[in-house]
Formats: C-alpha cells, structure tokens, sequence
C-alpha cells in the first residue's frame, strides 16, 4: 500500500512544479508589459497589416499570347482590343438580344483567325473570355508588347433610332466635333488624361512620339474607312477623332473602331449575321496589313 506521506509528498511536489510554471509564466508576461507600450503598437500594427493584407486585389490576368502563322515570325505585333467585358456590358441592343461586349468579342476573334490565316502579321488580344479590363490594362498589353497597331473594337448606341453605319476614331488633343467629345469622354469613364509636358528633354520627346503616333494613326483610320467603303455603311464623315486615353496610351498608332449602332434595327440584324461581320473584318485585315506594309517600307 502506498502511504499517505507519500500520497502527500506527491502532492506537494506537483503543486510546486504548477507554481513554477505559473511564475514563469507570469515573468514572460511582466517581461512583455515591461517592454512598455511601444511593442504593443508595434503589435497591434502588425495585426492590422495582416488583416489589410488579406483585402488586397490583384490586377486582372491580360494574356501575352501571340497569335501567329510560322511565316509570319518576327512580323509586326497587332493588338485587338475587345471593348467592354464581365462587369462592364457595353451597350444593349434595340432587342435586347446582344450586348456590345458579345459582339466585339466575336469580331476580335473573326479578325484574329483571319490575320493569322493570311501570314502577314502576329496578332495578340486584350481578352478572349468574359473579363473585365481597365483601360490601362487594354493598353498597357499593346506596350508591353511593342505593338505596331493597336485596334480597339466597339459596338455604337444613340437616342436616335435611325442613327447607323461605322465610324473610326483616332487620337487627337481637339475633338472634330461635339459628338466624338463627348464620345470620347464616356469611354474615358472619368480617367483624366496626362496634361502637357514639364518642357523637359524627355517630356518633349515623349511629346513628340505620341505626335508622331497621332499621325500614323489618322493615316490608318484613312487607310480603313477606303477599304471599308461599298462593303458595309458608314456614318457620313465616319473617320472622327478626339482625346481617347486607351488610344494615348498604347503607344502605338492606334484606332477605335465602331463597328455600327446596336440601337438601330438594320445594324444589329446586320451585325448578328456572321456573313456581314466577315465583310467588315476582310476591310480590317487588308487595312491593317496595307498599313503595316507601307510603314515597313519607310
């Protein structure tokens, strides 16, 4: 039998090893209080950095994948931009049926597999799924890549019913009519555009380059309003221009395309009908690889 004087020695002794860890304990704590409150704001800051670092969002994915013919290898890269994607809709057709980020996805991809099919360019898109991009992101893709043109694909809407036809737009400080600045200015969605230069050596060149971008972009908007006409309807006077940021900064000669107005009857049976569309992208194809070609030979 185990005694009581053992039963009690036990005791005591568990009872002391309980007290030690408690005192222990107790210093580690006072030694955490005694550091004073400065590592308790250091603590409590980082439990705010975590908890922030859990709310961060991440930039959309925008694919780097380039589209090409084995023939066409070390040949211009050419962005097509499909405007409006997830979130942002577009427009809404007078039925109901198609939404301008449908449409523009389809023709991107039809321009995409025709380009490809002919050899003489690369092609990269800013979207190939339902995704919602910035206007930065769209551009920023072309600059990354060091695009030779960069085309951005719209579908039109107006008050007016009877509004239709395609219209192209290229990059301008000054608006060639009311219209398109206020055009212009929707699409911007609020984004303020870089104002002029500090008069520095690189502002000034910089200045320059988007000039230079300007130009060869008003030549192409030209170039594809010529091989557009007797295909399919334009607007009257369908070549416009005015202060888009997506075509600033691309960083290439850069357009926007509106491919017709969803609002009207005729244009959106017309766009619905995959006959009419490839029209319209033997127009874009031809007008970019004509540009393409007539740079190259400067």
């Amino acid at each position: 039998m185990v005694s009581t004087a053992w039963r009690q020695h036990a005791k005591d002794r568990r009872l002391w090893a309980g007290a030690a860890l408690s005192v222990a304990a107790l210093g580690g704590l006072l030694s955490t209080v005694g550091a004073g409150r400065s590592a308790v704001a250091a603590s409590s800051g980082f439990a705010q950095a975590q908890q922030a670092s859990l709310t961060l969002a991440l930039p959309p994915a925008v694919s780097n994948r380039i589209y090409a013919a084995p023939s066409a290898r070390g040949r211009p890269i050419i962005v097509l931009d499909a405007g409006h994607g997830g979130r942002d809709p577009g427009a809404t057709s007078v039925s109901g049926a198609i939404q301008e980020k449908q449409l523009t996805l389809a023709l991107a991809a039809e321009l995409r597999d025709l380009l490809v099919e002919r050899g003489r360019v690369r092609v990269a898109m800013t979207r190939e799924d339902d995704t919602y991009l910035g206007l930065e992101d769209r551009a920023g893709l072309a600059r990354r890549l060091g695009a030779g043109l960069f085309v951005s694909l719209h579908a039109d809407s107006a008050p007016n019913p009877l509004a239709r036809g395609a219209t192209v737009y290229s990059l301008s400080d000054v608006a060639s009519d009311a219209e398109a600045a206020r055009f212009a200015a929707a699409q911007n969605g609020g984004v303020l555009l870089e104002g002029p230069g500090s008069g520095s050596v690189p502002a000034l060149l910089a200045d320059l380059a988007v000039r230079s971008e300007m130009l060869a972009s008003a030549n192409f908007a030209s170039r594809l309003v010529g091989k557009s006409a007797g295909r399919f309807e334009l607007r009257p006077q369908p070549h416009r221009f005015a202060a888009f940021h997506v075509l600033r900064r691309a960083g290439a000669p850069a357009v926007l395309f509106e491919a017709g107005y969803i609002s009207n009857v005729d244009d959106e049976l017309l766009l619905s009908s995959a006959e009419h569309r490839s029209a319209m992208v033997l127009a874009l194809a031809q007008a970019i690889e004509a540009d393409v070609a007539a740079r190259n030979r400067r």
